[in-house]
């Protein structure tokens, strides 16, 4: 009799675990006397018969199907295993840990700009968590006719509709196009919301969701680092003489496209100095002109009395009677 019940005894566990799974349904479904259980960290079992929860198990350990299990099932309790008998039932594996995905826009999302007809094309990626939290609709949407889903699954229903989700939550309105990655946590949050409505229904929820960064158009992330820049710099003038001087120290690797920004930047520093030098010129006219006024105010320059070319007596004369020199 000992040999027969040895014979007949199983295992009931999920032996090969795997973190993108799920859950896993035991394919076994007749449990013999002396049958085990063996539950492993981050695992609950869950037993089914005909479709229905029995009873769910959430500690870790090995347990005696007979005595530890049964006398705890809702209505397999006066089960009694019989000679070459066994209980008809499933065993549901459910993968109790935080499942984290990494997600990323496979073709650009056209937000909505104004000044841009066809709308700016933005890439987008990062992280969201979700998690199991209700076996009863899991077991009714996906469990009840599945022996096993994987984290994939989930992923590419979840990435079908986060391009529209990515288009909501940016175009709403008062958010800076230029700058998403100040407003991301927010953006990310709105996300999370609407996913967690889409799969409750499923048995399960959307724990997070995170942007990690928001790509633009190489020509545009190019305006916004050479905007951040100046704002850094603050005063235009020095930074434009800054960047002449970095483009003469490159010219020898430079481009069309460089030596064109190059003689710009060169042309409105010239345009600059000039503009600087006539106010200075200005300045000493100003200066003169009030030189001139105070001596007209206080009369006309007196005339020498000796010539300062030749030495002749001139007496007040405009011009030296000797040489002929102006003397006023």
């Amino acid at each position: 009799m000992a040999f027969f019940g040895n014979q007949f005894s199983d295992v009931v566990e999920w032996d090969e675990f795997r973190e993108d799974m799920i859950f896993y349904k035991w394919a076994n479904k007749e449990i013999k006397k002396g049958s085990r259980l063996i539950i492993r960290p981050g695992q609950d079992a869950v037993f089914l018969n005909n479709g229905k929860v029995e009873g769910i198990f959430e500690d870790e350990g090995d347990y005696d199907i007979e005595s530890e299990i049964v006398p705890f099932l809702s209505t397999l309790k006066g089960f009694r295993f019989g000679f070459n008998s066994g209980m008809r039932v499933e065993v549901l594996f459910v993968n109790t840990k935080e499942l984290v995905v990494r997600w990323g826009t496979k073709n650009p999302i056209n937000i909505p700009a104004p000044g841009m007809p066809g709308g700016m094309p933005i890439r987008a990626n990062g992280t969201f968590q979700f998690k199991v939290n209700d076996y009863i609709n899991l077991i009714d949407k996906i469990a009840g006719v599945r022996d096993s889903y994987l984290v994939d699954e989930v992923k590419i229903r979840i990435t079908a509709i986060l391009d529209q989700l990515l288009m909501k939550w940016i175009s709403k309105e008062g958010q800076n196009m230029f700058n998403l990655q100040a407003n991301a946590h927010e953006i990310g949050k709105g996300i999370q919301d609407d996913l967690d409505m889409e799969i409750m229904d499923d048995g399960m929820k959307i724990t997070g969701f995170q942007i990690m960064s928001f790509n633009y158009p190489q020509e545009i992330q190019d305006m916004i680092n050479k905007n951040a820049s100046i704002g850094m710099v603050g005063d235009v003038s020095k930074y434009q003489q800054i960047s002449v001087a970095d483009a003469m120290g490159k010219s020898s690797g430079s481009n069309t496209a460089s030596d064109m920004a190059g003689m710009m930047m060169g042309m409105n520093i010239a345009k600059e100095m000039m503009d600087k030098q006539k106010g200075s010129n200005g300045n000493d006219e100003q200066q003169a002109g009030g030189a001139s006024a105070a001596q007209g105010a206080s009369g006309e320059a007196k005339s020498p009395n000796f010539c300062p070319n030749c030495g002749e007596k001139v007496s007040g004369a405009k011009f030296c009677p000797n040489c002929g020199q102006k003397l006023s």
